[in-house]
């Protein structure tokens, strides 16, 4: 635990201007704080991380190539906005492969990958949000949960599909949608059964209990764009 947070105080005093405007925006955009399909001005962001045009510019850039935003002609720049059926095939996609991905690392990850998921989960408990059940963030790469368990799969082929541009685009609406009532502390129990399945060396197990995790969370989404169909009245479509 306290290894993870001397890792992540020194990455951020290794960081430079145009790696923490990226970084800055990009948890904006993950928050839905810049929200998706809304554009973005250069002026009013440069305004707001208190950056020069320079070090902005190379955040947006980085951030297109995450696929986090795009640059339509005559437009600007906009957040990304994937449609109901593109996020819920991306979900279809994640419970079969993360669920293997589970199988495989209760087959390959050591006694200390384990423990260093356990650290992490006792980390992510600490947040206020999560403890109030508002909501559950996960920074990226080695502080979240998900990415942990491909990366402990052992199989480079999951990795490149899961931990690339997918990622970034799951991480967008991941959060979002776990800003629902009763679902954060769910989904933090799951992350805790997941691990003790992986712990018992339990493969099976370990790839049930996650198809079974990302499976709520795609249903919550259904749900969720279920509400706003049923909130659209007649002749407003």
């Amino acid at each position: 635990m306290v290894g993870l947070q001397h890792t992540e105080d020194a990455t951020e005093g290794s960081l430079t201007r145009a790696d923490r405007v990226f970084s800055a925006i990009q948890d904006a955009i993950v928050k839905g704080e810049l929200k998706p399909g809304s554009k973005m001005s250069e002026a009013e962001l440069a305004s707001r991380y208190g950056v020069s045009r320079g070090p902005l510019r190379e955040a947006l850039r980085r951030l297109e190539g995450r696929k986090l935003i795009t640059r339509i002609p005559h437009v600007g720049v906009r957040v990304i906005s994937l449609s109901f059926t593109e996020l819920i095939e991306i979900y279809q996609v994640r419970e079969e492969l993360e669920g293997m991905a589970a199988r495989l690392a209760a087959q390959h990850m050591t006694p200390d990958q384990v423990q260093g998921l356990r650290q992490l989960l006792h980390m992510h408990e600490q947040q206020a949000e999560l403890q109030e059940g508002r909501a559950y963030f996960q920074s990226e790469g080695d502080f979240d949960f998900h990415y942990r368990i491909v990366q402990g799969s052992g199989n480079g082929v999951l990795m490149q599909m899961l931990c690339g541009e997918l990622y970034h685009r799951v991480r967008l609406y991941r959060y979002q949608f776990s800003v629902t009532e009763g679902r954060p502390h769910k989904a933090f129990q799951e992350h805790h059964h997941i691990i003790e399945a992986i712990a018992a060396g339990d493969g099976e197990m370990a790839e049930i209990l996650m198809q079974r995790h990302i499976g709520a969370a795609r249903r919550n989404i259904e749900e969720h764009f279920s509400d706003l169909a049923e909130q659209v009245l007649p002749g407003q479509i």
